[in-house]
């Protein structure tokens, strides 16, 4: 699979789109979902063009790496989820629930969130 340059974070990246801004460097955006599940529910992406986390640990440089997930941290702690507790998910790919193909965590918080996976 190839990494589309029309999907909506590449998108947002090239700021053709607005978003709110939560945090941002050299190796990560940080903004709030438009469909928030959670009073914090924010959107972390690297600024690398990587179509899932597969890919993001496979091709990314250590320095990407690195930085995008202490970027993942900075946010919580900027959003003040870390005492309370938060979740960090990532869907990957098909069966994963993967809806948007570029690499993001979601990050949870700001209430006591459920389980991880309801039961059918």
């Amino acid at each position: 699979m190839l990494y589309d340059n029309e999907n909506i974070f590449a998108k947002i990246l090239r700021n053709e789109i607005p978003y709110k801004c939560v945090y941002e460097d050299n190796y990560a955006l940080a903004f709030e979902d438009i469909n928030p599940q959670a009073p914090n529910h924010i959107l972390v992406i690297p600024k690398g063009k990587y179509i899932s986390f597969d890919d993001f640990t496979n091709l990314a440089s250590d320095m990407e790496i690195t930085g995008f997930f202490r970027a993942v941290g900075t946010t919580a702690r900027k959003l003040k989820i870390d005492k309370q507790g938060y979740r960090v998910l990532s869907n990957i790919g098909k069966h994963g629930g993967q809806e948007v193909p570029h690499f993001h965590i979601h990050l949870f918080g700001g209430k006591r969130l459920g389980p991880m996976i309801v039961s059918e």
